[in-house]
């Protein structure tokens, strides 16, 4: 399926999922859709495996949760983040790395502070890897960071698609 993007979310210098200095992050791209989801985009690296040529089921489950928590935003705004309180990820296929994965997170309910949210990450092929559903707390970036970090490491890239496509052929179905 090809989703329109109506803008990409900011990153950070030193995250693990999208800090772009971060020399073992995974220097994650977040897409916001139109119909108000999150596409992350990345490439999980060697040094990102468990078994060889698989990708950790911890750097899974960091993804899943990062996209889903940031899925708020599409919502609020580029400083309102979700803070995981509870996070149930299923995995179904091994995750290979030095290939380009996308995973698509949304929000399925927001009752005021808390809120609680769904996402898949799929293979090149289409097929889904794994899925998660989560609850978080909404929190303000100011809440847990200072004002240096939001005016110097806080910043949105410069590559901005006007289009994703995420290719879904799981079960023949479509999933997201």
């Amino acid at each position: 399926m090809t989703h329109k993007i109506k803008g990409t979310q900011n990153i950070s210098r030193d995250c693990m999922v999208c800090g772009v200095e971060n020399g073992f992050g995974l220097k994650t791209r977040f897409h916001e859709t139109e119909n108000d989801e999150v596409i992350a985009v990345f490439t999980p690296r060697h040094f990102h495996q468990s078994y060889p040529k698989i990708t950790h089921g911890g750097i899974t489950a960091a993804i899943l949760d990062e996209t889903i928590g940031r899925a708020i935003m599409c919502h609020y705004d580029n400083k309102t983040f979700g803070v995981t309180v509870e996070l149930n990820v299923k995995y179904k296929r091994p995750v290979p790395y030095e290939v380009e994965l996308k995973v698509v997170g949304r929000i399925t309910n927001d009752n005021g502070r808390l809120f609680e949210g769904s996402g898949e990450l799929f293979l090149p092929d289409g097929t889904l890897a794994a899925s998660a559903e989560g609850k978080y707390m909404k929190r303000s970036l100011e809440q847990f960071t200072d004002a240096a970090f939001i005016d110097n490491d806080w910043f949105t890239p410069e590559d901005c698609p006007e289009e994703i496509t995420v290719q879904n052929q799981e079960n023949g179905k479509r999933q997201v």
